[in-house]
């Protein structure tokens, strides 16, 4: 264990830093283990905080409602404790087993020697399509997630987008925001009604048929041109951000190459959550077995089951029942 070209070395891998990955790192730290997130988005919350961190969610047991960002916040509140390493923009890649371990290198050239993993991955890979153009400013005003709104405070704004992921954040910058405008080259939006309606009740400016034309600004965005695609109009308006919200592309991508059996986009497993690939189960969204149902509330479940029957896997002494975590404050053998 000391090759010094390692990275990280822990008991378990997580590959998915959304809702059941979380959740599962929590799990791994209750029963004693070292563990790691890796994900390729930048911030923890996968799908969630991608695509809809400010919409409620409820059907979370014990939650009556819930935003999405305020889940995860909880979710990265609860797994806190066991210090978990976070390897945020990190695709995992490629693998090789070893006696004891599997070693995981990620896109970035990452590598991980981990005794179990668990893929999380919810959808696979997440990729953000990016705006036709000005993706050169990219990190320097454009972006694709915020991940703190206090940044965007008393800045001029533009949200490209006309699905939840645009209208969540249209919604959040608006109360701190100098402006909002939200810009999208149809006249229909996939966003949820409601959302939509809160929108346009807000101050928050809805342009349809309209296009990023360009984007300018030296250190930092200054200005952005939009052209009106049916009358050809050309405005050109202040704006120090533009939060591209044009959706995510989703793929497994490397993880065909792992061995797994997959089935259209899916891992199967068995009732473990093992996938028949030695050290490797998953768990959450990106599975399949006879009756799989995709919720969050799902993933939490399977998830404790994997990591519990991974236990006996990186401890040979562990037993897969964990005990209960209200007997006392301690970890369960």
């Amino acid at each position: 264990m000391g090759d010094t070209s390692i990275d990280h070395s822990v008991d378990m891998l997580i590959v998915g830093a959304g809702p059941a990955g979380l959740f599962g790192a929590y799990y791994a730290g209750f029963r004693g283990m070292s563990v790691a997130l890796m994900d390729s988005l930048p911030e923890p919350g996968g799908q969630v905080t991608a695509m809809y961190p400010e919409k409620v969610i409820y059907d979370i047991a014990g939650f009556p409602a819930v935003r999405g960002r305020d889940l995860v916040n909880a979710l990265v509140e609860q797994v806190a404790p066991f210090n978990p390493a976070y390897l945020l923009g990190h695709q995992a890649a490629e693998i090789t087993h070893e006696p004891d371990a599997i070693l995981v290198t990620s896109a970035q050239g990452l590598r991980v020697r981990a005794k179990v993993i668990v893929i999380t991955g919810g959808l696979g890979t997440f990729t953000p399509r990016p705006l036709p153009t000005g993706t050169e400013h990219l990190g320097r005003g454009l972006v694709y997630f915020v991940p703190r709104l206090d940044d965007y405070r008393d800045l001029d704004i533009v949200v490209v987008g006309g699905g939840d992921s645009a209208f969540d954040w249209a919604l959040a910058l608006e109360p701190l925001a100098k402006s909002v405008t939200v810009v999208h080259r149809r006249d229909k939006f996939r966003a949820h009604q409601h959302t939509v309606d809160r929108v346009l009740a807000s101050s928050c400016e809805v342009l349809t048929f309209t296009e990023v034309a360009a984007i300018s600004g030296d250190e930092r965005i200054e200005k952005v041109e939009l052209v009106h695609s049916k009358s050809g109009e050309r405005q050109v308006r202040p704006a120090q951000a533009v939060v591209a919200a044009l959706g995510f592309t989703a793929d497994l991508g490397p993880l065909t190459r792992w061995g797994l059996n997959i089935d259209k986009r899916h891992i199967v497993v068995d009732t473990t959550m093992f996938t028949g690939v030695e050290r490797i189960f998953a768990a959450g969204d990106i599975t399949e077995y006879p009756g799989k149902v995709r919720l969050i509330a799902t993933g939490f479940g399977e998830v404790a089951t994997a990591v519990n029957n991974a236990a006996p896997v990186v401890d040979p002494s562990a037993k897969v029942f964990p005990g209960h975590s209200s007997d006392d404050g301690t970890p369960a053998a």
